[in-house]
């Protein structure tokens, strides 16, 4: 635990950090590891310095709360809140996603079907805005606005250096069913049922998430919280833990490895790299297979085009970079996946259920105007990562506007780490422009901090 004497020192380290950037100039954070898929410019100058504001300040166990700082990764917070029997309300399937960059950013996993996305468990936050000023925002008061607003906002209306999240209870055992389902319908209406009760066949579910394989061969994966002893399988050495939902109807981790599930193999995209080859498996160091790992790994094809030029030689066709998590009205899902697979055929894709959460029981849910999902509309998150060849006649991009005007026939939402093609009205229409200038025009009067239109399409 961090102590608060350290936290006030690494927030004034952070604020004189500021200062010292330019007017002018890009502001841009000095972290370490990014989840970020959208390559930016050069930045011009240093970034601010978090190097303290990395840690848990306090989990108080009784209250069901932690105290945390901005730029602390999930993978230190569920250290933190563990030992207690807690974990936050949703856990981001990467171990370096902050918590900071999830309430900001966005984030979702399998307990978002009850528990809705990050921001959502946040009951207040201190940020450093763009006039250089920490500010306390909660859900009502004075700075209410900010507190709304902040939600992928993307860095554009502040830094959060504290958040204070409500936390869960979680079994050391996490049992699993992996429920096969050969038509999309079928699937639908049983994400629909679990949303709806919780339950499934008469046993609890406390998370779900799933897998489409192709559109006659999908799973959910329904997990129950229990501190039952029993067998636990592990996916952290040779085993492929996505490739075991086509072998086990039934399975079980432990609670720690069923929140870091995705993050050995990155899901499935460690097989770029090899990993999943059994002979390269056993070679690859252990403490190497993790996804940022892999991102840097990315980060250095962005940078040196090595895959590219040897695709080239071979005289391979340039590929498009499709990275994409979409949300889909539940009711369009069916739909939108077998448009996704005639029109851009990348297998396997991940499906998260989510609904905006209910604290105070139906009806209970906030809108929230930078990401505007409707309250009590159950959705379905769609993950797709990885690149498709560019056809002669296409452009570089081409599929990913395609994507991006699918999503808005069907009235869904598209997250913004990776590419974004919008024109700038469409963008505010989608993404609460109005909103976002008058929140911008109170914070950050001078417009120092990058805008959010700047950031997720302009690669500012």
């Amino acid at each position: 635990m961090y102590a608060v004497r350290d936290h006030d020192q690494a927030v004034a380290q952070l604020r004189r950090s500021y200062a010292a950037v330019p007017p002018g100039q890009p502001v841009r954070l000095a972290k370490r590891t990014s989840n970020l898929f959208r390559p930016r410019n050069a930045p011009l100058t240093p970034g601010l310095d978090v190097s303290g504001l990395g840690g848990v300040l306090r989990v108080d166990p009784a209250a069901r709360t932690a105290d945390v700082q901005g730029m602390c990764p999930y993978e230190d917070l569920v250290d933190a809140t563990l030992p207690h029997g807690l974990m936050p309300l949703v856990v981001p399937q990467l171990r370096t996603i902050t918590l900071g960059g999830a309430v900001t950013g966005l984030g979702i996993e399998s307990t978002s079907f009850r528990n809705g996305l990050p921001h959502e468990s946040v009951t207040e936050l201190d940020v450093l805005t763009g006039a250089g000023e920490i500010v306390t925002a909660r859900p009502e008061g004075e700075h209410a606005d900010l507190f709304a607003a902040f939600p992928n906002s993307l860095g554009s209306l502040g830094y959060a250096t504290r958040l204070r999240i409500e936390l869960q209870p979680i079994g050391r055992r996490v049992a699993l069913r992996n429920v096969r389902f050969t038509r999309l319908e079928e699937l639908t209406d049983a994400i629909g049922e679990v949303s709806a009760t919780r339950s499934w066949a008469g046993e609890t579910v406390d998370a779900m998430d799933g897998v489409m394989f192709s559109p006659g061969e999908a799973y959910l994966v329904l997990a129950t919280f229990t501190d039952e002893a029993g067998p636990v399988s592990d996916y952290t050495g040779q085993d492929i833990y996505y490739r075991s939902l086509r072998r086990r109807t039934h399975d079980a981790l432990t609670g720690y490895d069923y929140l870091w599930r995705w993050d050995t193999d990155w899901f499935w995209c460690s097989a770029a790299f090899g990993v999943q080859h059994p002979v390269v498996r056993r070679i690859w160091p252990a403490r190497w297979r993790r996804s940022d790992v892999y991102h840097r790994l990315v980060r250095l094809e962005h940078r040196h085009q090595v895959a590219a030029r040897i695709d080239r030689w071979r005289g391979q066709p340039a590929r498009e970079r499709v990275v994409q998590d979409v949300e889909i009205p539940l009711d369009r899902t069916a739909e939108f996946l077998r448009w996704f697979a005639k029109a851009v055929g990348m297998t396997p894709v991940w499906l998260c259920p989510l609904r905006l959460r209910e604290p105070s029981g139906p009806g209970s849910a906030r809108a929230w105007p930078l990401y505007p999902l409707r309250p009590g509309q159950d959705y379905v998150n769609i993950g797709f990562w990885g690149s498709v060849p560019i056809v002669p006649g296409a452009a570089d991009g081409d599929v990913n506007r395609a994507i991006e005007r699918e999503v808005s026939e069907v009235g869904g939402h598209k997250s913004l780490y990776s590419d974004a093609y919008y024109d700038r009205e469409v963008f505010d229409r989608l993404y609460g422009g109005d909103t976002w200038r008058a929140v911008k025009d109170r914070y950050d009067p001078d417009h120092r901090l990058t805008g959010l239109y700047e950031k997720a399409v302009a690669r500012q």
